[in-house]
């Protein structure tokens, strides 16, 4: 087949006429629907493929169009994005927007300490409440566990609206579902996500020897907002809180930042985030830099990752050198031998412990929020992440990945190969376990 037949095949598969519809309102109700099932082509065992006859790769028009196919939802167009690589600068950003709340605060967190942090983030949620504010909060309560009911029953007393998700032994059956969001609206104009909980661990060094964690949030001002109010509506309402009352958004044309709201539940949006991953990397030509905090991936993950190495794209992972979950660092490490094998490169960071969950492709699509690249965030979650189309923000992310590295020590197949077989067996049998973590 010819190269311009291949291309008109790959439009006529992709599609490459603008969204239908594009004047009328979104209605408030997240996307995709539940019970949906994604067409064989557009899994993602499959879409990297669909993905790669793509002409311009990610500049490419069909690219849009391939992930709205997938996600059905809106991109989101005239945004406003502010990146924020350490913890003090994220709360900072966050606390001032609370501060500046003239209607609504919605907070959804899979951790929400009652330590300093949470005191900052209580005081001042309560003092919007006394301005008149409506404030919600809804805390996963495994996640939260720790935290002590005294610090709930102060919340409800001044005004602040609390939910507790998935209460342990409440519902048996639905034990294993989590609430791992991190989502911050303010007056559903102004919004966070990102992998930051609510915890002086991200802001606070313990010692010189023990930094802040690193970690990635991301502020955004623009209709996007409202789609994360609605993915708020979601689960609060599901752990029993009334129902929000959102109007239709009008969809948006103009410059700035576009971005698609990549959010999942059991039973509902998994599969579509994990092959708009694997369109990402499917459509990227030069490079695919990735960091993960909680890396046991499913094999269709080492497989999309192995694929774009093997065509010549830059595929590296910047993983914990440092973490609080052990197990998991070595399920991931029972994965470095296929990887490494097929050209992608790993490097683990030294300084503290590394919490992020990002991506950035080509220095154009970045991804920002809270999966893991684990079975867990797949199956079990309840997740958030934004797809930013934008190359401003790509530079940006671009950089502080290059920066990370410079304080990373590369795994290499030489070095790899030489490490103790009391390491390598511990790497096994966390690899068979990876499906429990």
């Amino acid at each position: 087949m010819s190269e311009r037949r291949q291309r008109r095949e790959a439009r006529r598969r992709i599609g490459r006429s603008r969204f239908r519809g594009r004047r009328r309102r979104w209605r408030p109700f997240p996307r995709p629907r539940e019970g949906r099932r994604l067409r064989a082509e557009l899994r993602a065992r499959h879409v990297g493929q669909l993905a790669e006859t793509l002409h311009a790769g990610l500049n490419d028009p069909g690219f849009e169009t391939l992930l709205r196919r997938i996600d059905q939802a809106p991109i989101h167009a005239r945004h406003r994005v502010d990146l924020f690589f350490r913890g003090e600068a994220a709360f900072d950003a966050m606390l001032a927007a609370i501060d500046g709340a003239t209607r609504e605060v919605l907070v959804e967190a899979y951790i929400l300490k009652d330590d300093a942090t949470g005191e900052d983030l209580r005081q001042r949620l309560a003092a919007a409440v006394g301005r008149g504010v409506s404030v919600c909060v809804l805390a996963d309560a495994f996640g939260s566990a720790a935290t002590r009911s005294s610090f709930w029953q102060t919340m409800e007393q001044q005004g602040i609206e609390l939910r507790l998700f998935n209460r342990p032994f409440a519902y048996l059956w639905y034990e294993p579902f989590r609430d791992h969001r991190k989502i911050l609206v303010v007056d559903r104009q102004v919004a966070f996500t990102g992998g930051m909980n609510i915890g002086s661990e991200y802001r606070i060094a313990r010692s010189a020897q023990e930094p802040a964690w690193r970690d990635t949030h991301v502020r955004v001002e623009g209709p996007t907002a409202w789609e994360m109010a609605v993915v708020f509506a979601e689960g609060w309402f599901r752990a029993g809180g009334r129902p929000l009352e959102l109007e239709p958004l009008t969809p948006t044309r103009g410059e700035g930042a576009r971005i698609l709201v990549l959010d999942s539940r059991p039973g509902r949006g998994h599969a579509e985030s994990a092959s708009v991953l694997a369109a990402i990397v499917g459509a990227a030509r030069e490079q695919v830099w990735i960091t993960n905090a909680y890396f046991a991936p499913l094999p269709v993950t080492v497989s999309v990752l192995a694929r774009a190495a093997e065509r010549g794209v830059d595929v590296r992972l910047l993983l914990p050198g440092r973490t609080d979950v052990p197990i998991v660092r070595h399920a991931g490490h029972g994965y470095f031998d296929e990887l490494l094998q097929r050209g992608v490169r790993i490097f683990e960071y030294q300084p503290t412990i590394l919490h992020a969950k990002t991506l950035v492709a080509d220095g154009v699509v970045s991804v920002v929020g809270s999966s893991n690249l684990d079975f867990r965030s797949f199956r079990f979650n309840a997740e958030c992440n934004l797809v930013i189309l934008d190359e401003p923000a790509g530079r940006e992310m671009t950089d502080a990945f290059s920066e990370d590295l410079r304080q990373s020590c590369e795994i290499t197949p030489s070095t790899w190969r030489r490490r103790l077989w009391l390491h390598r067996a511990g790497d096994r049998v966390a690899r068979l376990l990876s499906p429990l973590l």
